[in-house]
């Protein structure tokens, strides 16, 4: 598999820099102009491995300017793709409301206690966007459990297994008043449908920060053996615009609500034409990544300025290595303030 350097870097004992990601050389794989039916845009997939192939579950906008999920399987995960031919998860609002104006932005975490995959998403409506959940066995059919956090909420996943008998979930809240940052939280709950202990698990920073104001999870977490390996995005606010970027952060493999590690830069950010230009300039966002554990490489899919779908590889050694590196978090950090 050939690919494209990128300018992530892991800074050795020797002074030399390593690259962490490298874009695929096909990129971007998968345009609306691929797609079986009308669409103005496909990106921000959620991954997973089905029936040993790849499984993307892609954000598919139409030409209203809603959106709905649409999966594309392939054996290699780069080309042949088969893609359904109609919507493979539609907003149902006569039956969920919340979902009026579109369902966005997944993440699948396989459950293997329930023998099934559970999708996380962001539904959309007047009410403001939040969390909603649904599993499924097969990816055609879904069982919804409709919401499970209150608007404003996104970027939500949930971890493979219970952590002394609860569930835990990762998500990002919008503060409803001005002047209040938007962090990264966590929460648990013994059903799946009830949440509580919530509490802030990675912060945005203030001021010149990369990651100032605004942080949110990417994709699901990753299960190491030196911890959750965590990829979240953070958007700084220029005079040209927003630009969205990627850090990682590692997390304690038995209580996920501590935070061992976190970058200090940026890992990942849009370079490429099709990540600078689109519906929406300066944007790489990711909601899924797999691991191949034969050969430990880690497979970051992703949308490329909310018009595309990317794809971009990394060493599992070189990103572990990378955030072992990384500072420990302050147990007194200052929580950041929005402009």
């Amino acid at each position: 598999m050939s690919h494209k350097g990128f300018q992530t870097r892991l800074k050795s004992s020797d002074n030399t820099y390593k690259e962490l990601f490298k874009r695929h050389s096909n990129n971007p794989i998968l345009t609306s102009k691929d797609w079986p039916y009308a669409a103005n845009t496909v990106f921000n997939p959620a991954v997973t491995l089905y029936n040993d192939k790849v499984l993307l579950l892609a954000r598919v906008e139409d030409r209203r300017g809603f959106s709905h999920l649409t999966k594309a399987i392939s054996e290699d995960g780069v080309s042949n793709w088969q893609i359904d031919p109609s919507p493979t998860l539609e907003p149902d609002p006569e039956h969920y409301p919340e979902e009026a104006w579109g369902i966005e932005d997944p993440r699948i975490t396989w459950i293997e206690e329930l023998g099934k995959w559970a999708i996380t998403y962001t539904a959309y409506s007047h009410g403001g966007p939040l969390v909603a959940l649904a599993l499924t066995k097969d990816f055609v059919t879904f069982e919804r459990l409709g919401p499970i956090m209150p608007p404003e909420d996104k970027d939500a996943a949930l971890f493979p297994r219970r952590f002394d008998g609860k569930w835990v979930l990762i998500h990002r809240p919008i503060p409803a008043f001005k002047g209040a940052g938007a962090h990264i939280w966590v929460s648990s709950s013994n059903d799946l449908k009830y949440w509580g202990d919530h509490q802030i698990l990675i912060n945005a920073r203030q001021g010149g920060w990369w990651d100032a104001n605004k942080v949110g999870l990417s994709p699901q977490p990753l299960e190491t053996p030196e911890g959750w390996l965590i990829l979240y995005h953070g958007v700084r606010q220029t005079v040209a615009g927003a630009i969205y970027r990627l850090g990682l952060a590692l997390l304690d493999l038995e209580n996920p609500f501590k935070v061992l590690r976190r970058s200090d830069e940026w890992v990942f950010g849009p370079s490429e034409p099709y990540e600078r230009e689109g519906d929406v300039d300066d944007v790489v966002f990711p909601c899924g990544w797999i691991l191949d554990k034969e050969s430990g490489i880690v497979r970051m899919y992703y949308g490329g300025a909310d018009t595309c779908i990317a794809l971009a590889t990394a060493n599992l050694s070189d990103l572990l290595e990378y955030i072992k590196r990384c500072p420990q978090p302050k147990e007194n950090e200052q929580l950041s303030t929005a402009d």
